[in-house]
């Protein structure tokens, strides 16, 4: 089962937790996953036309991944960065 890291901003949907394993062969299947674990959790990442939402960044084994049909396999891990802005 893939390992997710989990953001700082996101962690309220996770229990304040850092890292969780969710199932799934895909970015996808792995956020449908997390998201009936923590209800509400996929809807911060991918927005209504199930595209990654532009102030979100997903890496894969390392590899920044552009697509929720990005492969995963049960052996990596999945980053979700929250992108800062500010003045």
């Amino acid at each position: 089962m893939p390992r997710v890291v989990v953001p700082s901003q996101l962690r309220g949907y996770t229990a304040g937790k850092s890292e969780v394993d969710a199932a799934g062969a895909t970015v996808a299947a792995v956020l449908a996953d997390l998201d009936r674990q923590f209800p509400g959790f996929r809807f911060r990442v991918i927005d209504e036309h199930d595209r990654i939402r532009r102030h979100i960044i997903i890496f894969v084994g390392g590899d920044r991944v552009d697509a929720v049909d990005a492969a995963i396999t049960d052996a990596q891990e999945m980053h979700i960065v929250g992108a800062l802005s500010g003045g």
